[in-house]
């Protein structure tokens, strides 16, 4: 950064967020942050870290939306209408939507944005040029781009191959934000750290791994009920510190006003082992807990057809069952979780999703199965068997270490290998790695979104089948989903396939998740979700 760009950003950070509450020489209401893993884009494109959707949904809008109830209502599109055979989407859009003002709009002030807009973002997801992390949101639900047409200004349609009962919910996704062409196209690969959208908060400055900055934007929408237009927040200005010991201390100091979950370094000094918050911390700020549509699990490599499968072990269907039945889950929820979550029981679609079931068939604890599956594979208490390694990130050590110590029991040697949350994703979306830790944060509110994860035309790199699975009949009950109507018939469908998920068991299910957000006690008005999805728009602070 040159001395003139440096003394800018002094300035910005001085007038925005030089304290954690309302700056006495500014006016201005910051909302301090802390994101633990870096960001890699802010391209709505590229849209697959839980941090970047949080964002990206600061910045952006799509069609739809989701409420704190997981109901889609309406966004950009004031309303829809869907046609009697569930083909044809026609979306009838607002005309006080104005993007952020750039030097690449006319003026440099940003321009309204049009359903054309729409049929360029969605092009762009499904545009192999591009190789968006997203592109299976459409890539087996439409024919071409040219399944996406404007035929005015206010007007957008979306053509499907085949009905799809989720499709507006799938839409919520950040996935599907609107983004403007000449913005894009001008900075190409950059648009990453240059996002223009027409959210509630418009871009500012980004130094990565350090800060980043969003200002107000005074020309949003979107107003309460009281007429009064939002957002309240004049700013969001988000830290980038790694450590989660160091960003509570932050949090605890109140230089920051929201912490995400509760590390386990310091869990035991928050919460009892049956989920309350202790004694110290009674009455120091707000803890809120929710079911939340996040699966924790193992993920293992089983597409045969990858050298480092043929090498594995783990190609073998009762060594991944004994895997699954060597883990005793309800002792580790208590004990390394204080409560904050829900065995992993059942299927790979969490509780609270719909299409999630008891009676789905996955595994409880079972050590004396587990050593028998592990005899009759030939590997009779883990003789022969060699190590295998299992990666997960610093801040999910002391877990996988546990599992580390349960399968060590019934013999399964493992060697635990701690990497960046970045450099993890990216040796999964390559398929260079055989057993790893990984969750899935829900995209849109319907099972089928977890269930996409196992068919197989979304394998790697079409979509997000990183553990390779590949089953004719879980991929033909897939699509026979498209063509039920039925919310109850297609959840029975839903059922059947994870049943077929855990009996080959690709993932180890570990908990279903519980979101737990911590608020400074002068913060107000935020969202509380399912999806963890943090909406600011509508947070207010106090003095």
């Amino acid at each position: 950064m040159n001395k003139w760009g440096l003394l800018l950003f002094s300035v910005l950070i001085i007038q925005f967020c030089a304290c954690h509450n309302t700056a006495p020489d500014s006016g201005k209401i910051v909302f301090n942050i802390n994101l633990e893993e870096g960001l890699t884009s802010l391209d709505p494109a590229f849209c697959r870290n839980h941090y970047t959707i949080w964002m990206d949904n600061q910045v952006f809008n799509g069609l739809v939306q989701i409420n704190d109830s997981l109901k889609v209502i309406p966004c950009i599109a004031k309303s829809w209408d869907i046609s009697a055979d569930g083909l044809l989407y026609t979306f009838h859009l607002r005309n006080n939507v104005y993007f952020h003002d750039d030097p690449h709009f006319t003026g440099g002030v940003g321009r309204k944005a049009l359903a054309a807009d729409f049929v360029y973002s969605f092009g762009r997801l499904i545009d192999p040029k591009v190789a968006s992390s997203g592109s299976w949101i459409f890539s087996d639900k439409v024919e071409s781009k040219n399944s996406f047409t404007a035929p005015n200004d206010s007007t957008f349609n979306i053509r499907l191959k085949h009905p799809f009962a989720p499709f507006l919910s799938m839409l919520t996704a950040q996935y599907c934000s609107v983004v403007p062409k000449e913005v894009v196209e001008f900075y190409g690969k950059d648009f990453r750290s240059h996002p223009i959208g027409t959210g509630p908060f418009k871009f500012k400055y980004w130094k990565e791994g350090e800060v980043l900055v969003l200002l107000k934007n005074e020309k949003y929408w979107e107003k309460d009920d009281k007429g009064n237009r939002l957002p309240y927040l004049d700013a969001v200005k988000a830290s980038f510190i790694a450590d989660k010991q160091t960003s509570f201390l932050e949090f605890i100091k109140k230089e920051l006003d929201f912490l995400n979950d509760i590390d386990g370094s310091y869990r035991d000094d928050i919460l009892t082992k049956s989920g309350k918050v202790t004694q110290k911390y009674k009455g120091k700020f707000v803890l809120n807990t929710a079911p939340y549509l996040n699966t924790m699990y193992l993920g293992i490599l089983v597409d045969t057809n990858l050298a480092i499968v043929k090498k594995s072990p783990l190609k073998i269907l009762k060594v991944r069952q004994a895997i699954n039945y060597a883990i005793d889950r309800q002792k580790m929820m208590k004990y390394l979780r204080n409560s904050m979550g829900t065995p992993g029981y059942e299927g790979f679609i969490p509780e609270g999703m719909p299409g999630f079931s008891k009676n789905v068939k996955g595994y409880t604890y079972d050590p004396e199965r587990a050593r028998q599956l592990l005899a009759e594979a030939g590997f009779p208490d883990g003789k022969n068997l060699p190590e295998i390694s299992l990666a997960t990130t610093v801040g999910y050590r002391s877990l996988i270490e546990y599992v580390q110590g349960q399968l060590d029991r019934i013999g399964i040697k493992t060697n635990v290998e701690i990497t960046q949350g970045a450099s993890l994703r990216e040796l999964v979306s390559k398929n260079g790695i055989n057993f790893f830790y990984g969750q899935w944060i829900a995209d849109y509110p319907d099972g089928e979104n977890y269930l996409s994860v196992f068919y197989s035309k979304n394998k790697i790199p079409f979509g997000p089948n990183y553990t390779g699975f590949n089953n004719k009949k879980f991929d033909a009950l897939f699509e026979q989903t498209y063509h039920e109507k039925n919310d109850e018939a297609r959840y029975a469908l839903y059922q059947q396939m994870d049943g077929l998920v855990m009996e080959q068991s690709p993932v180890v299910v570990l908990y279903y998740d519980k979101l737990v957000n911590l608020y400074q006690n002068n913060i107000s008005g935020y969202s509380l979700n399912g999806q963890n999805l943090l909406v600011l728009k509508r947070v207010k602070k106090a003095p």
